[in-house]
């Protein structure tokens, strides 16, 4: 089925948007989408057709609306990281989980819902997918190649439902040490798996993108399918 905005509360009353794609069943378990620093893109939209083809209602809400609502870049020009850079550094991360937390929220009670919610995020959304995991009540959640994890280990212990992450050890984004930093920190929490891929390099699951590798995107996205099967059927 096609996809379609639709308008979504913040915490503080006021209204956002996001992209919902639905299953052919028209019902299912719910999966927010959590974008990279180019908002709603095509890629976010493929991801959520993706998952709604495996069934699930997907909504990738639109995390800078309050910087500025509908952005949509890609990586191909320098002009448009740029402007991806800046609105990255003015994102408020605290407040872009709790407008996860509402769109997380809104989809689980929404009608065709099943009532079981999850998230999946990528680069800035992969950070916000541990956040998430952390501070709402997900029932199973899973980030690509996150930013920022490692200056974050001490939520790590409110993690309960399982948490699934996807590490490129090539990425210059969380170099080594930040990547040894983050398996340390999360190693005793039993509810945490965490997957390494060699010679990969950050957003190697984005499609089109410079360092998209098709192999190392199947198997991470195989497994994340497996995962959210187990946990949100």
């Amino acid at each position: 089925m096609p996809g379609k905005m639709i308008e979504i509360k913040a915490p503080d009353g006021a209204s956002f948007q996001g992209f919902l794609a639905t299953p052919e069943a028209g019902s299912g378990a719910g999966v927010i989408v959590l974008q990279e620093i180019f908002g709603i893109n095509y890629f976010m939209r493929e991801t959520c057709h993706r998952l709604a083809a495996q069934g699930y209602m997907a909504l990738c809400p639109d995390l800078f609306w309050r910087q500025q609502p509908g952005i949509e870049l890609s990586d191909m020009t320098e002009a448009e990281w740029g402007r991806a850079f800046a609105l990255y550094q003015g994102f408020d991360m605290d407040q872009g989980v709790a407008d996860a937390g509402a769109a997380l929220e809104q989809l689980r009670g929404s009608d065709g819902c099943s009532g079981k919610a999850g998230a999946v995020g990528y680069c800035l959304g992969g950070m916000l997918a541990y956040l998430v995991a952390a501070r709402t009540k997900a029932d199973a959640s899973v980030g690509y190649y996150g930013v920022g994890m490692q200056d974050a280990l001490g939520e790590a212990g409110n993690i309960s439902a399982p948490h699934m992450m996807h590490l490129a050890e090539l990425d210059k984004f969380c170099p080594p040490e930040a990547q040894s930093a983050i398996k340390d920190g999360l190693a005793a929490n039993t509810s945490v798996t965490i997957h390494s891929y060699p010679n990969v390099d950050h957003a190697f699951a984005r499609t089109g993108g410079e360092h998209f590798d098709a192999a190392a995107a199947n198997e991470a996205n195989t497994r994340t399918a497996e995962f959210f099967a187990q946990n949100l059927a």
